[in-house]
Formats: C-alpha cells, sequence, structure tokens
C-alpha cells in the first residue's frame, strides 16, 4: 500500500514536470513570436524615419550646426569618461550590446518597471537623431536598426563626435560645445579633468545632475563617472582621488 501511494507521488510529480516544460514551451514560443511582431512593426518605424529624411542628410544636416564640435577638439579624458559611464563596450560592439541589454532586463524584471534601458551610445544616437524618448517596445526596434545602420555606416569616431553633439546637457545646452561654454566658459578642448567627468555625468539625467540646478547630485554622479573610469583602466586610484579632491574643494568654495 505504501509503495502504491509512492508510485502515484511519483506519477504526479512526472505530471507536474511534464505540464511545467509544455507551460515553459508554450511561453517561450509567445515570447518568440511578440519578438517578431515588435521586430515587424521597429522595421516599418525605421523605414518611415529614413523616408523623412535619409541618414546621410541627417547627419550632414547636426554636422552643419555653427556649435558643432569635431571629435579631435574633444580631451581624450573627456571621450574615456563618456565612455566608461554610458557604453564600456562601446568600441567592441556593433551597435547593440547584448550583454548591457540582458542585464537591463534582469532589472527591469526585479524592479517591475523600466529601470535601465541598456542602450550603447549608438543607440542613443539613433533614438536623439529620429525618435522620441518613449520607452516603447517598438520604438526600442526601431532605434536598433537604426543603431545598426550607424555602424554600418560610420566608424567609432564619427558616431561618438554624432552623439555628443546631440545629446542634452541640461540648461538648454544640446551639445558639448553649448555645455562646455555654458557651464565653464570656455571651448570643449580647453576642459580640465574636473570638468571633462563633471560633464560627462551629466546627459544621464541633465534636470537632476545640471550642475547650476543640484550641485551635490552632480557631485555624486560624477564620483560614479570617476568609479566607472578607475574601473575600465582609464585612471589609476590615485589619479580618481585627484579629481575627486578637487570636486570636493570647488564644491564647498560655491557653497
Amino acid at each position: 500500500m505504501y509503495y502504491n501511494h509512492e508510485r502515484k507521488g511519483q506519477r504526479r510529480m512526472k505530471m507536474c514536470i511534464r505540464m511545467l516544460k509544455r507551460i515553459c514551451l508554450l511561453m517561450a514560443v509567445v515570447c518568440i513570436c511578440s519578438g517578431f511582431v515588435v521586430a515587424g512593426k521597429g522595421y516599418a518605424v525605421y523605414k518611415e524615419a529614413l523616408e523623412e529624411m535619409s541618414l546621410e542628410d541627417k547627419v550632414a544636416f547636426v554636422q552643419g550646426k555653427e556649435s558643432y564640435t569635431e571629435y579631435e577638439e574633444l580631451p581624450k579624458v573627456y571621450v574615456q569618461a563618456v565612455t566608461a559611464v554610458e557604453d564600456k563596450r562601446f568600441q567592441r560592439h556593433g551597435g547593440v550590446d547584448l550583454i548591457a541589454i540582458c542585464r537591463a532586463v534582469i532589472n527591469d524584471v526585479r524592479a517591475g518597471s523600466f529601470v535601465e534601458g541598456g542602450s550603447t551610445i549608438t543607440q542613443q544616437l539613433a533614438k536623439n537623431l529620429y525618435f522620441s524618448h518613449n520607452k516603447d517596445l517598438t520604438r526600442k526596434a526601431a532605434e536598433v536598426f537604426m543603431a545598426l545602420d550607424l555602424e554600418r555606416n560610420y566608424t567609432k569616431d564619427e558616431i561618438f563626435e554624432l552623439y555628443v553633439n546631440v545629446i542634452y546637457f541640461g540648461d538648454g545646452y544640446y551639445d558639448v560645445a553649448s555645455a562646455s561654454e555654458g557651464y565653464f566658459g570656455k571651448e570643449p578642448a580647453d576642459m580640465t579633468e574636473y570638468e571633462c567627468t563633471l560633464l560627462a555625468g551629466i546627459p544621464n539625467a541633465p534636470s537632476v545632475y545640471a550642475p547650476t540646478r543640484n550641485p551635490d547630485l552632480a557631485a555624486k554622479r560624477q564620483l560614479k563617472v570617476l568609479e566607472r573610469m578607475e574601473v575600465c583602466g582609464y585612471l589609476s586610484m590615485e589619479e580618481a582621488e585627484t579629481v575627486a579632491e578637487t570636486a570636493a574643494q570647488l564644491l564647498i568654495q560655491a557653497k
């Protein structure tokens, strides 16, 4: 009798496992189908955007801005700071960073909302050139197609150059030259390490990190930039601490 009861329990367990496998398979099929639908819609949005203005014309329009800054005019430490805090695998990926996307999905699921995007510098450029900032899956898919297009047609230096000429830095500054002049009274090429690392952290949330509005939060964000630069090997611990000390002193003086 005990033996029969045990066998019934084993059968129930096997049935539950089979049922769970079927549910997982069904969920996987639904996700794949949904992915194809979103990708299809995103591709249509991407093509519509290009029909309104080609990528070549859009880039030429940006490059024609009076305040446009070329890559060679950017301090090396600024390039490193932006790369470290925004897209550390920028030089290695083809426009989309699958590792960053997986990490973002996990964090979003844990939070129950969109708290992390996983977008590369190329994707952010695509968004700023053509699309809205709404967190929509169709728009995200269109952004991916545009990012791949950018990577096919432009070098990494050109993509980075375009990126810093279209992102928002707060206080009405929509490119690196305007931000550098507005915040520090100088051209990008003349920025110090302190200024470079401060400016690199602002675009993540311009209304929050603009130093004229929230100097304390801007300083905290700058520390995050320095931390990422140290992890990426762009700065030694001593170099990062020196910049952090300068930032702390200037913050005290400003108060």
